[in-house]
């Protein structure tokens, strides 16, 4: 096992790992409402790409924290918080949070280099990990899964996809995971015709693309993962129905059990092939 492969791609989710707090944050409205532009207190989001790129954080609110206390000895207009003694204010509570996303997309994007190794699929499993993070972690919070975000990580797939076709040593095929798309697609689109209640029509948008990624190593691993995905999630609803925290009847965001599962079918099929 190439070690340095597997610290690159640990770096990769790292870095990228930090950038989703603030994506999911601003992507986690209701329907009806539109996506937020500015942290809790109102400042508005700055960066690279009109500002959904960034930390979780708010520079302008810790630099409001920092001078609403003076230092020792000086003097300042704004109130002295009640602490009982003079020390600086802390820096304030991220508007989002920081930890589990990027954890998971460090452990995704290393046991995805792990299994896979240097083909050339593996450059195609790294750039769509965030986003697939990114959208477990919206779904979690609000149980819905952007257009913005489902819909090009479909196209994201067969583009990767189609160019790691293109090069020597990669493990799948390409034609099959055009098919798996829309076959997977299409079972999860009769799902929602039987019960639009139970599957959300963002889940249909979400099975297009993992249905590209598990077709890429063929069609038992597209069973194989799909199959786990419904799994996971009964498994997750049964556990709350047994700890008395939900009704057989309450809705769970069924997103990041897809993703899971898809992740599962993926890294067997790379450790197969």
């Amino acid at each position: 096992m190439d070690l340095v492969l597997l610290a690159v791609a640990a770096v990769w989710g790292g870095v990228t790992g930090l950038l989703i707090p603030r994506a999911a944050y601003r992507f986690a409205v209701e329907p009806e409402e539109p996506w937020r532009t500015a942290c809790p207190s109102g400042h508005a989001f700055t960066g690279p790409l009109g500002g959904w790129l960034g930390p979780a954080r708010c520079a302008a609110c810790a630099s409001r924290a920092q001078t609403a206390v003076p230092p020792y000895g000086g003097e300042s207009e704004a109130p002295v918080p009640p602490s009982g003694d003079d020390r600086p204010a802390p820096a304030p509570v991220p508007y989002a949070p920081g930890t589990l996303a990027p954890l998971v997309t460090v452990l995704a994007s290393t046991v995805l280099a792990a299994a896979t190794g240097a083909r050339p699929e593996l450059a195609g499993w790294l750039l769509l990990a965030p986003v697939a993070v990114l959208l477990a972690t919206v779904d979690r919070r609000v149980h819905r899964l952007p257009d913005p975000l489902t819909l090009p990580l479909a196209a994201a797939a067969v583009l990767l996809l189609g160019g790691a076709a293109l090069l020597p040593g990669h493990a799948g095929s390409w034609t099959t995971a055009l098919l798996g798309g829309p076959a997977l697609g299409g079972f999860y689109f009769l799902l929602f015709l039987i019960n639009p209640n139970g599957m959300g029509f963002g889940d249909v948008k979400l099975a297009l693309a993992l249905g590209v990624a598990l077709g890429w190593y063929g069609w038992e691993v597209l069973f194989l993962g799909g199959f786990a995905g419904f799994l996971f999630g009964a498994a997750y609803g049964l556990g709350l129905v047994l700890l008395r925290r939900a009704g057989r009847r309450t809705g769970i965001p069924f997103g990041p059990f897809m993703i899971a599962g898809a992740l599962t079918g993926i890294l067997l099929g790379a450790l197969a092939a």
